[in-house]
């Protein structure tokens, strides 16, 4: 796969496979074509060159549950939604204008809002948040609708200290169910638990997580 970006090819010859309940890690440096990677794998950028095959217990489909936690928020803070609704609103993929949520489904948005610690604020409008704490929400909605391939993109920006912890904890969990993807600078979070390494520099070198030489490129 190749994929170009303002004209500029970004990612030239990639294949990469991401298997169920896989954890892998996407590193590189700046510029080299991590995020872009995602954007492929999402469907927001068209490959230039190549495809994106989704497989189900090894059926190909035509899409699968993703949830997404990108690198910068570009929600609104003006627009008049609270935590909760912010949160449910992964709910909605699927779903039929101003179809209700059931009680299944707002159980599950119940138990969301306790993971990511936002229970005792979830009334209050996303735009009063700390960058912190609407990161905390976002990370909510990635993964309210129990998707089965979870991607983020430098989910610990703005986190604080006290989350960082619990947020990896969530992933490990996470990853025993779905597939997850995660590009981080924090590499000493990330070796202990990804399974797996993709080195992208242009072009990308996979690694099981054991043999990928960690401190050559710290």
């Amino acid at each position: 796969m190749t994929a170009v970006y303002d004209a500029k090819t970004v990612l030239h010859d990639v294949s990469l496979t991401v298997r169920e309940h896989d954890f892998l890690g996407i590193i590189g440096p700046n510029g080299g074509g991590k995020t872009t990677l995602l954007k492929v794998m999402l469907g927001l950028l068209k490959p230039s060159a190549g495809c994106v095959n989704f497989y189900r217990d090894s059926r190909p489909v035509s899409t699968l549950r993703i949830g997404y936690l990108p690198q910068v928020s570009r929600m609104d803070r003006r627009f008049p939604i609270s935590v909760r609704e912010a949160v449910a609103s992964g709910l909605m993929a699927g779903r039929r204008p101003l179809q209700r949520f059931s009680a299944e489904d707002r159980q599950r948005i119940d138990e969301v809002l306790a993971q990511m610690g936002v229970e005792t604020f979830a009334k209050r409008a996303v735009g009063e948040l700390s960058g912190g704490e609407l990161q905390r929400v976002l990370l909510g909605r990635a993964v309210v609708s129990q998707p089965e391939v979870l991607v983020l993109d430098e989910p610990d920006t703005y986190v604080d200290r006290r989350f960082e912890q619990r947020l990896y904890t969530l992933l490990d969990d996470f990853s025993r169910r779905a597939a997850v993807i995660l590009v981080s600078h924090d590499w000493a979070a990330m070796q202990p638990r990804v399974r797996h390494v993709a080195h992208v520099n242009r072009t990308l070198q996979y690694y099981p997580a054991e043999k990928y030489p960690w401190k050559e490129n710290n």
